[in-house]
């Protein structure tokens, strides 16, 4: 067990996903307006047979359709630095050419990430090829070392398993859907886009890459509704007398609630901080219960990200705008009930320090 943590496995794993959600964020939102207003991604945009709309949703779909590269690219480069950019990049284009998917990305950046390393510090070459090393004799050595185990090794094995777990996934029925449903809301809401809703997010990201939608609809559907929820419990807060937040936390909410329609959680994360129990509570209830509805009614968005622009691409929006309604509902209604009412003093409570004015004087320029 001490040796698989020394490994690190899952801080490198995480470390990739970093660099994929940004890549997920811009690719969602271009696949989800063009395919909102009509547009289809296409193989291939050829000129005079396409609209805007087609166009922005086949660059989107183009995005989207490599992030077993990316995924790879990323967990190769986190074990290895720079050498291990190009391994990753191969390895992962080749997981894709094989359809291992987004699992064949993420057992390729590991193995290209273990290669670049092992062969960085065990082959000794010649003073005068040192320099060769990171920018060719790695990521040669790597690549066609790393691809023909893809290719002859774990290639079908990982193919077998996606197909088992896709069928698994699709042959659940309505009590196992609420469950489950229920257990991806509450794992993609309880850190507000931390480690756990990023390791929730690499495996839902899994099945979606399967033609499985509907568990990365569920948590998108999470990280949407839970700003929401925050500030609908300000309202029904007053409809108990209470005031449940301070002037501060009331003005971030301003920006935090906007950034959740576009399905962006961290918004909140000040709020939460300064009371995280009872915010952690009301957002894994509420998380709960619109994951939970989310899959049981079969919302089934074909982007991974864009808030409420996932709506126009489900087969039935309606799911989805059921899903985030009550999402938003017992999360604000929770978090109303069980947060303490605030003093007049606390209200008022400034928690932000002013910034020093800066004095034009002091600045030098040599």
């Amino acid at each position: 067990m001490k040796k698989i943590k020394e490994l690190n496995l899952k801080g490198h794993l995480l470390t990739a996903i970093s660099y994929l959600i940004p890549i997920v964020c811009g690719a969602g939102f271009l696949i989800a307006i063009g395919m909102g207003f009509g547009g289809s991604s296409q193989d291939q945009l050829i000129q005079g047979e396409f609209s805007f709309w087609d166009a922005l949703a086949t660059m989107g779909g183009a995005g989207l359709g490599l992030l077993p590269v990316v995924i790879a690219t990323g967990i190769s480069y986190s074990f290895a630095e720079k050498p291990g950019i190009a391994p990753g990049f191969i390895i992962g284009l080749t997981a894709n050419a094989i359809g291992a998917g987004f699992i064949g990305g993420i057992l390729g950046g590991f193995l290209s990430g273990y290669l670049a390393v092992a062969i960085l510090k065990y082959l000794k070459v010649p003073k005068w090829a040192k320099g060769l090393m990171p920018t060719l004799i790695i990521p040669f050595l790597t690549s066609i070392i790393g691809g023909l185990i893809m290719v002859y090794i774990i290639g079908s094995p990982i193919s077998a398993f996606t197909s088992l777990l896709t069928n698994g996934l699709n042959s659940l029925g309505s009590s196992s859907l609420l469950v489950f449903g229920g257990v991806i809301g509450l794992l993609s809401g309880v850190d507000f886009g931390g480690p756990i809703n990023k390791t929730v997010f690499a495996f839902v990201l899994t099945m979606q890459a399967e033609g499985v939608n509907g568990p990365i609809t569920a948590l998108q559907l999470v990280n949407t509704a839970t700003p929401i929820g925050f500030g609908l419990a300000y309202f029904i807060a007053k409809l108990f007398r209470k005031n449940i937040y301070t002037t501060v936390e009331t003005e971030t909410l301003k920006s935090a609630v906007p950034m959740g329609v576009i399905n962006i959680v961290e918004g909140v994360i000040p709020i939460v901080m300064n009371d995280i129990i009872r915010c952690v509570i009301a957002t894994a209830v509420g998380g709960t219960a619109g994951g939970a509805v989310s899959l049981l009614l079969g919302a089934d968005a074909t982007v991974p990200f864009g808030g409420v622009l996932m709506l126009p691409t489900m087969t039935n929006p309606w799911t989805g705008v059921a899903a985030l309604l009550v999402n938003i509902l017992v999360t604000g209604v929770t978090l109303a009930l069980i947060k303490k009412n605030k003093t007049q003093d606390e209200m008022s409570l400034q928690t932000e320090t002013e910034e020093d004015d800066i004095d034009l004087d002091d600045i030098k320029v040599y």
